[in-house]
């Protein structure tokens, strides 16, 4: 399955794909190299030799704008669903309802998935694994209290508060 990369404003990004939907979405590594590395470890792709379809490519303009602060919502994209658990596709889908500007708790949507609060945890796990971070906005995912915490992607939590901060999210300094 193939990938590419493409620069944004926070760096390069990386995308794969395959006929069903994107496989896998890669946020800026320190370097090409680890980018590269990174995307096609999780999403098992090589680099395409020629250009993405269409349709991917107007999902890396939409991510380009994104992050130059054109706010796009991602809901909309098509997703290869087999590449994950039915549980992470349930999280998956209530995190993609969460729109740009705003968070849930881990709870929030534990509870959305008619699950008690002791599943926070699950979410957390499952959102750990997420193979389309900005795409499936896991950054938009805070603990109860408020607090940026578990972003696994590049940059850890200081990418998740710079994310928020880019869509307008109410941000808490302690």
């Amino acid at each position: 399955m193939p990938h590419t990369l493409f620069p944004t404003p926070f760096g390069l990004c990386g995308i794969a794909w395959n006929d069903t939907g994107l496989t896998g979405f890669q946020l800026p590594e320190p370097d090409e190299l680890r980018t590269e590395q990174e995307l096609a470890r999780k999403a098992r792709t090589q680099r395409s030799p020629e250009p993405p379809p269409a349709w991917v490519q107007e999902i890396v303009a939409r991510v380009q704008q994104h992050l130059a602060g054109r706010i796009q919502d991602f809901a909309d994209t098509r997703l290869d669903w087999s590449r994950v658990t039915d549980f992470q596709e349930a999280v998956y889908r209530h995190t993609l309802a969460i729109r740009p500007g705003y968070k849930k708790s881990y709870g929030d949507i534990a509870r959305l998935m008619a699950l008690g609060h002791e599943a926070a945890r699950a979410v957390g796990v499952a959102l750990a694994t997420n193979p389309w971070p900005l795409i499936v906005p896991c950054h938009r995912v805070v603990s109860a209290s408020d607090k940026m915490t578990g972003f696994s992607a590049p940059g850890g939590v200081r990418t998740k508060t710079r994310l928020l901060a880019l869509e307008g999210a109410e941000l808490l300094s302690e």
